[in-house]
């Protein structure tokens, strides 16, 4: 296989962290963030951003930028659809020229959350908020550009660097004795770098055959509530022997309407990754193996 040239923005958040790991045997990864000397990272720069592209004229440009603080995004509209919906469209736009492939990240925020089925690649969308909605509109004006590429669905993503809901559970669970966590909200905790490590295997095949590419969903299997996600992790961490001081029955299942936020949250918020196993050989390993190894980790490196 030559050696390719990729262009990786986004290089410090968890998805971007783990992406500079697995790519790096694939070719040549130049790795941007947000501010740098000599290329522009900034999804709010849009000409920046065409100007570093048309600088370096990498073969895949990986983006691992998104405005993901989605309460914010509520007060915030013009500024979310400028990084999730313009810049990724005229990156598209940039890769067309190019002929390059353009690898890009969604979420299942773009469905509605009814239902209690895994949502396919053709199931209808309707956002529930701004940033659902400014996701939508991104993955709609790549797909209109006409280039190469993979959008990749997920949801539920963790890394072990940064902050996390597992490390929040576990701050939470040293410190309280009740612990209230919603249980009427359905997903799988994907690790970032599983999402890593599928991109890269993704693009590895892309090398190989010019045309491959497409929507797809990718989360870890199978799937849990926030409430299950909690009591794996506070079970795994007493076993593990770290100090919890809220006991088993004391993690209490509340609904959404307990917590009031400015964005509305999907329930349903499982994505069904048969289409993306089945077209590239891939088996997706449960969640609960991706949280225990990083929960391993973490905790080992607190002893």
């Amino acid at each position: 296989m030559k050696s390719i040239k990729i262009l990786l923005f986004g290089k410090n958040g968890q998805v971007g962290w783990e992406l500079q790991r697995s790519l790096a045997p694939l070719g040549n990864v130049l790795a941007l963030h947000s501010s740098g000397a000599d290329f522009c990272g900034d999804f709010t720069n849009a000409d920046g951003i065409i100007k570093t592209i048309r600088a370096i004229m990498p073969d895949v440009i990986v983006s691992a930028v998104a405005h993901t603080a989605v309460d914010k995004a509520q007060s915030e509209p013009e500024l979310a659809r400028l990084i999730n919906a313009i810049t990724p469209t005229l990156i598209a736009d940039e890769a067309k020229k190019l002929g390059a492939c353009l690898v890009h990240y969604s979420t299942d925020y773009v469905f509605d959350g009814s239902g209690n089925q895994a949502w396919t690649e053709t199931d209808a969308t309707a956002p529930l908020n701004v940033y659902g909605a400014t996701k939508l509109e991104g993955e709609a004006g790549i797909i209109a550009s006409g280039c190469r590429h993979f959008i990749l669905r997920t949801s539920w993503v963790y890394g072990a660097r940064g902050a996390n809901f597992a490390k929040t559970m576990l701050r939470l669970a040293k410190e309280q004795a009740v612990l209230r966590v919603i249980d009427d909200q359905i997903g799988a905790p994907t690790g970032a770098d599983l999402i890593a490590d599928v991109t890269a295997h993704l693009v590895y095949k892309l090398s190989q055959q010019r045309d491959t590419g497409g929507l797809y969903h990718l989360t870890a299997s199978g799937e849990t509530s926030w409430h299950g996600y909690a009591r794996h992790v506070i079970d795994f961490a007493r076993e593990a022997g770290a100090e919890i001081k809220v006991s088993e029955n004391s993690i209490h299942a509340v609904p959404s309407s307990t917590f009031l936020t400015p964005a509305q949250r999907p329930l349903n918020s499982r994505l069904d990754t048969s289409k993306l196993q089945r077209d590239f050989g891939l088996t997706l390993p449960a969640w609960q193996s991706g949280v225990t190894r990083m929960l391993t980790e973490l905790l080992a490196s607190h002893n």
